[in-house]
């Protein structure tokens, strides 16, 4: 932990406000422009379970995290919070090499040839609106939580305990809505991988 001067503060916030708008929009550009097999015939479709498993890790360590806190184990919940960093980056990662490699996944193909008939959308019913909605709330989340991840992480490493708790208040609770529906995301569209 170390104190920052306001001039090395105003760096680290620039930074953080420019990875806050740059990862949204790439992974926005992967999801609406697809870019199918850019890597050759890398064979990426053991990704989405690796990012089920990350947002799993993520999760849990969340929530230990937060007990660590409240029972006053600041070294595990240091430990637990980084850990669910990690695991959320490397998520992030994964999930931009999935799909910017592998074939776009619509809930309810069943046929599995990339169109999600009337047919189709008779047979899964309301499923697929349920789906649809988690899905958006947990994109839409998932934009809000990067800058409050990258804050409360600075606030801590620079010890600013007062800023950095104020943050976590809803930091936490995001993050660990975008984590568990990140599973049940993939629970549900995985019937319809390839």
């Amino acid at each position: 932990m170390s104190t920052i001067n306001a001039t090395q503060e105003k760096k680290y916030l620039w930074i953080i406000g420019v990875l806050s708008v740059a990862i949204p929009l790439a992974v926005a550009f992967l999801l609406f422009i697809p870019q199918t097999g850019k890597l050759g015939d890398l064979d990426v479709s053991f990704l989405p379970r690796l990012n089920a498993m990350m947002n799993t890790g993520c999760a849990i360590s969340l929530m230990v995290g937060f007990w660590a806190i409240k029972t006053g184990k600041q070294d595990l919940h240091r430990i637990m919070m980084m850990s669910a960093f990690v695991l959320s980056s490397i998520f992030l990662i994964s999930y931009v090499v999935f799909h910017f490699q592998g074939a776009p996944t619509l809930f309810g193909d069943i046929d599995h040839n990339g169109v999600v008939t009337d047919a189709e959308k008779a047979q899964v019913g309301t499923m697929r609106v349920v789906y649809l909605v988690i899905l958006l709330s947990h994109i839409l989340l998932s934009t809000v939580v990067v800058p409050l991840v990258l804050l409360a992480i600075y606030f801590a490493f620079t010890n600013q305990l007062k800023r950095h708790t104020k943050i976590v208040k809803w930091t936490f609770p995001i993050w660990l809505y975008v984590a568990i529906t990140g599973v049940v995301v993939y629970l549900m569209i995985s019937p319809y991988y390839h």
